[in-house]
């Protein structure tokens, strides 16, 4: 049976390092560091996870700076937004939740956010530093991170012939198809680590909402194979959230003049 990673665990060790550091900064320097998390319109999951990333903010002592958005507000007026907050030098991240509605084009959204403020790491200049050899990212995505640790990638997708042969000789699988349950225990390699970034709601009449959360990887079949894998929910979301509030620190310490 495979090693269950627990994120939850991992996170929290994580989340108190980040709350020693925001002491630590608030006391010598006088620096609360800020993140700025911008929501548009009333998605039920975005609200739900931007509530999350507050709530974790608030308790390692991270400012929170909630910006809530009409639904129809205009790209320029988004834009304005972002460039306020990136002049605002008590707001060290900022984090705008997607999807947008579609009137906007998120690429340049994200484009707009300043690089050293970019804690998600989607902004062009820190992927494409992340792809260039000899270059430092402030804050890193995921496969990009990868190859600069000399692993040989392959990125399977929705046009891809065959995923099976490719996922089969993996040695670490990195689950984000938006698939419940896409990957079965004879997708994956004896012993391989496998990753599940997936979220999928599945309709669940034993529940009291009517639904549960699976990720992409089929988890009762995997968990037989594999040699580590995590859950969901309880795998990459804590981290995801806890990496967060890292970068935000981070971006507050880079901003001291020692």
């Amino acid at each position: 049976m495979a090693q269950i990673i627990d994120g939850k665990a991992i996170a929290a060790d994580i989340r108190g390092e980040v709350a020693a550091e925001v002491a630590a900064l608030s006391s010598a320097h006088n620096v609360v560091p800020g993140l700025a998390v911008v929501i548009v319109g009333s998605r039920k999951d975005s609200q739900t996870y931007v509530s999350m990333k507050r709530k974790a903010c608030a308790e390692v002592g991270i400012r929170s700076v909630h910006v809530d958005l009409p639904e129809d507000i205009s790209e320029l007026a988004l834009v304005a937004e972002v460039h306020r907050l990136n002049a605002d030098p008590a707001v060290h991240g900022i984090l705008v939740q997607l999807p947008l509605p579609k009137h906007i084009n998120e690429e340049k959204i994200l484009s707009e956010i300043s690089i050293e403020k970019d804690v998600d790491g989607f902004h062009p200049l820190n992927i494409g530093k992340l792809a260039m050899k000899g270059r430092e990212p402030l804050f890193v995505p995921l496969s990009l991170l990868l190859l600069k640790a000399d692993a040989t990638v392959s990125i399977v997708h929705s046009r891809t012939p065959d995923p099976e042969s490719i996922v089969r000789e993996a040695d670490i699988v990195i689950a984000a198809a938006g698939q419940a349950m896409m990957i079965k225990g004879d997708w994956i390699k004896p012993g391989a680590a496998v990753i599940d970034v997936g979220t999928n709601s599945v309709d669940d009449p034993t529940r009291k909402s009517g639904y549960r959360l699976v990720g992409d990887v089929d988890f009762a079949e995997v968990s037989k194979v594999a040699g580590y894998l995590t859950p969901v929910p309880g795998g990459v979301g804590p981290m995801t959230v806890a990496m967060l509030l890292k970068n935000t620190v981070d971006g507050a310490k880079r901003g001291i003049v020692e």
